[in-house]
């Protein structure tokens, strides 16, 4: 079951790198988000009265969640989106967001006293090197310095919401927990569009079938079962699966955006697959 669910998150996640860079081509991006967010409030809201749970819960559970929905939504996705618009790659977006890994497991030991082993290290190396094979090849030309930042904003914040997350898993249902991080994600956001941008939203077809796409698969689904993960698993564990975005989403790339892949880059994400192996593995064997 747990398999399983690891392969869908691995494919519905990296198809958000493809469709957010379709979004950004008729959106500015922080209104793209701003609108996804509220939907996907009100869908958890609606589901989880259909569910019957508790919709007013304690005071802090709430903040605790708005915080997670701002650092997953806001800062992650808002980066991602903000690199996109400036013109990164689907495929070096879900490169550098890939460290989150090692960040991960630093962090994981003396916060959440989670054990890595040194077979798990050795994993995490090579996706990381996997990862400075591409990032490093392609960095050179037509890539805006801003927008690697942004990517690495991005990567900070995912990192340290996987943490919180898993501090905050057993505390609210997942439907709650997911109704009030859109909530915290979509206030964010509105002021975060109002301060740095002239927010636009073309509702083109491409917009719409990317955006549904998002709000129904990647934010009902992918995140769902990303918050489930967290919960029945360790940080450092599904962590490890964001080593496997990039090979995907470069490969949907290529299909869907006509991106360029290279002899080189399928050699680093190759040996970016072999780490994330390596690194689940070992933990597995544990």
């Amino acid at each position: 079951m747990t398999q399983t669910l690891s392969f869908a998150f691995i494919i519905l996640w990296s198809s958000a790198f493809i469709t957010s860079k379709i979004i950004v081509e008729s959106s500015s991006p922080f209104a793209a988000l701003s609108f996804r967010f509220v939907i996907v409030a009100l869908g958890f809201l609606l589901f989880s009265i259909y569910l019957k749970e508790k919709i007013f819960v304690k005071k802090k559970f709430i903040l605790e969640a708005c915080l997670s929905g701002i650092l997953f939504h806001g800062l992650y996705l808002g980066g991602v989106f903000f690199a996109f618009s400036l013109g990164l790659s689907a495929t070096i977006g879900a490169l550098i967001v890939s460290l989150q890994p090692i960040l991960t497991n630093i962090f994981a030991g003396p916060i959440l006293k989670e054990e890595v082993s040194w077979r798990q290290w050795i994993g995490i190396t090579l996706g990381f090197s996997g990862t400075c094979m591409v990032l490093g090849y392609d960095i050179g030309e037509n890539i805006s310095l801003i927008a690697v930042l942004s990517s690495i904003v991005a990567l900070l914040a995912a990192t340290t919401a996987t943490i919180w997350q898993k501090k905050l898993s057993n505390k609210l249902p997942l439907p709650i927990s997911n109704f009030y991080q859109a909530i915290g994600a979509s206030i964010f956001l509105f002021f975060i569009m109002l301060i740095f941008e002239d927010a636009y939203i073309n509702f083109t077809f491409n917009f719409i079938l990317s955006m549904s796409w998002q709000i129904i698969v990647v934010s009902f689904g992918a995140f769902t079962i990303l918050m489930y993960l967290i919960k029945i698993g360790t940080a450092s564990k599904t962590s490890n699966l964001f080593f496997l975005v990039p090979p995907v989403s470069a490969l949907m790339a290529w299909f869907f955006l006509g991106e360029t892949i290279s002899n080189f880059d399928l050699l680093g994400l190759l040996v970016s697959s072999i780490g994330v192996f390596i690194a689940t593995r070992a933990r597995e064997s544990q």
